[in-house]
This record gives C-alpha cells, sequence and structure tokens, in this order.
C-alpha cells in the first residue's frame, strides 16, 4: 500500500472513530437522562437549565458548548475538529436519542439502563479523544485554567465540576446515585477505552489538533 493510501485510511478510521464516538456520546448523556438516577456533572447543568428555559437538553448541550468555547479565546487555547464537531454532534445525537425512547418508571429498568449508559458514555469518550482530533470545549475550560491559574488539573476540574453540579442541582439538574457512579467510574472507563481505540502518535499530523493525554495519564474526558 502506498504512503498517500496508508495516510488515507488512517484519516478515514480516524474520522470515522471521532464522529462515531460523538454521536454514542450523546447516546449515553441521553440514555442517562431516561434512566433518571443522576446525571454526570454537565448533564446536570445541561438539565437544569433546560428545565428553567423550555428549550431542549440537547440544544442547551449545543449552546452552552458554544459559549465555553468563546472562553477559549482569552485563554489561547485553539480548537481542533473534535473540538467544534463537539458543541453540534453531541447535543444532537441527545435529542434525536431522547425523541425515540420512552420514559421508564420502573426501578429494575433504570439501574441497568443507567450502568449500560456509564460505560457507553467512556467507550463513547476513547473512541472521541483517541482519534486526536482536538478536546471537547470543556476540556480546554479545564486545561487553559490549569495553565492559567498554575493549579493542578485534578483541581481544577475538581472545582469547575464542583461548580457545574451545584448550579445545575440549584436549577434542578438530576442529581443522584448516577452522578456519583459516573464520577467513580468514568475515569477507568475512560482509560480502558482510550487504549483499546488508540491511534499511534506517528499517524497524526501535528497540525490536525492538540494531542490528548497518552495512553498511561489519566484520561482527559470529552465533556
Amino acid at each position: 500500500m502506498s504512503g498517500s493510501s496508508l495516510s488515507t485510511t488512517h484519516l478515514s478510521r480516524r474520522l470515522g472513530q471521532l464522529y462515531v464516538g460523538l454521536v454514542l456520546y450523546g447516546v449515553s448523556s441521553a440514555v442517562l437522562v431516561r434512566a433518571n438516577l443522576g446525571l454526570e456533572p454537565w448533564g446536570v447543568l445541561h438539565q437544569g437549565l433546560a428545565e428553567r428555559t423550555g428549550l431542549a437538553i440537547g440544544v442547551v448541550s449545543i449552546i452552552v458548548g458554544a459559549l465555553v468555547l468563546l472562553l477559549w479565546i482569552p485563554m489561547r487555547q485553539r480548537p481542533g475538529l473534535g473540538t467544534v464537531s463537539n458543541v453540534v454532534v453531541v447535543g444532537l445525537a441527545m435529542d434525536g436519542t431522547l425523541a425515540l425512547l420512552p420514559e421508564l418508571h420502573s426501578l429494575g429498568a433504570r439501574i441497568p439502563l443507567m450502568v449500560g449508559a456509564i460505560v457507553l458514555n467512556g467507550l463513547a469518550g476513547g473512541l472521541y479523544i483517541a482519534a486526536r482530533f482536538g478536546p471537547g470545549p470543556r476540556d480546554g475550560l479545564m486545561t487553559g485554567a490549569h495553565r492559567l491559574t498554575g493549579r493542578s488539573i485534578r483541581l481544577v476540574r475538581t472545582c469547575i465540576e464542583l461548580a457545574v453540579v451545584a448550579t445545575g442541582f440549584v436549577l434542578g439538574g438530576s442529581l443522584g446515585v448516577g452522578t456519583v457512579a459516573y464520577a467513580l467510574s468514568i475515569g477507568p472507563l475512560s482509560q480502558f477505552f482510550l487504549r483499546l481505540f488508540a491511534v499511534p502518535e506517528r499517524q497524526v499530523r501535528p497540525a490536525d489538533g492538540p494531542a490528548v493525554a497518552p495512553p498511561r495519564g489519566r484520561a482527559i474526558l470529552p465533556r
């Protein structure tokens, strides 16, 4: 196989991973909503804003993502294709899935749905991040604040997500066992799927977008 054919194949793989991952991320977020046992931190905020504004939660996710992306400008963060795609695709996939999924009332159905959604979220994050087309807008906020303040990534992320969860809960977002389960499991899940779907760095040109954490490091989550 020629060098150009090999390059095209790898690019196609990465683009496929990017968009399949983003769609599945939106699907997993929608399933968490239907499980109604607590959402991921940013999902709590999106749901709270949706309750207050009357907008669909996916639309709120798009608006919040765009606003967060604007914060990248003073932080001198550079978005990639994955960053911009994240803003739109996840929200659209989320609203599309919610339109198809009925509400569930049985706890026996909602618990496995919650577990499945968290695992799917980790898989989706692994696909999307490993494609190496740039971090999500919320991750760029985290890394930008880390660079500006000099504080650790862990501290910055914790502070941002605590503020997001608290604001979302006050606005009416769903906080529960699903939120705790997500917080405890998403790191290990994402790390596992990042290794599984990793694209070797030599196949990625620097111009394709900011690099993500290597498999040995802490996963940068897409939301």
